[in-house]
Formats: C-alpha cells, sequence, structure tokens
C-alpha cells in the first residue's frame, strides 16, 4: 500500500509540475504542510477543550476522542508531502469532512478491541 500510494504520489508530483512547473509544486507542497498543520493544531486545541468540558460534566468524551484521533491521523499526512496525502490529511482535519471518516474509524477500532490488538480495562 504505501509502495502504490508513494508511485502514486510520485506520478502526480511530476504530472502536476509538468503543468505548472516544479517550483510551483515545492511551493504547494510546503504551503499546504504550513497551513495543514496550524488547521491540525486548531482543531486539536478545540477538541481537546471539548473533551475536558465533557469530563468536567460527567460525560465519557468517546466522540472527542475519535475526533483527536482524526485530527491526530490528518496532521501526520499533512505533515508528509504528496497531494494524496495532504488531500486526505485536510478531509480528517477539517469539522465538516472529518464525519465521513469517524464511523469508519470507530468501527475499526472497535473490531481491533474485540480481537484483543487494542486492550481497554475499566477500573
Amino acid at each position: 500500500m504505501l509502495l502504490v500510494l508513494s508511485a502514486l504520489e510520485i506520478g502526480l508530483f511530476i504530472w502536476v509540475g509538468g503543468m505548472i512547473g516544479p517550483w510551483w509544486v515545492v511551493i504547494i507542497i510546503i504551503m499546504t504542510g504550513i497551513i495543514g498543520i496550524y488547521l491540525a493544531k486548531q482543531q486539536g486545541i478545540d477538541i481537546w477543550k471539548k473533551a475536558q468540558a465533557s469530563i468536567q460534566r460527567g460525560e465519557a468524551p468517546t466522540g472527542y476522542i475519535i475526533d483527536g484521533i482524526c485530527i491526530l491521523i490528518g496532521a501526520a499526512l499533512l505533515f508528509a508531502p504528496g497531494f494524496i496525502t495532504d488531500t486526505t490529511g485536510f478531509l480528517l482535519v477539517i469539522p465538516a469532512t472529518r464525519n465521513m471518516f469517524k464511523h469508519s474509524i470507530e468501527k475499526l477500532i472497535r473490531r481491533m478491541m474485540d480481537k484483543n490488538t487494542i486492550i481497554y480495562r475499566r477500573w
């Protein structure tokens, strides 16, 4: 999967670079990284504050934890250079589009817990 993604990213770099020039591709990659990390930081702080408020009200911050996982994955993808990874990273970081992924990530975590890949214990 990683090999295919890398090959697609390189092909996309070459294709876009041929249309707009290689220096513009470098500038776009740097700018999307900077903007994406800034956005991920803002969203992460916002979710952290909402989770803390939820805990103070005596509620489980389950939804906020999934949001935090989405933001963390999105930030990692935004840090990696590439158009595909940046697009996916932005989709995970932006609140309006993050909901598309939340259900799938929650199902994956539940499956991992059922297989004891992730161990969850209540005290």
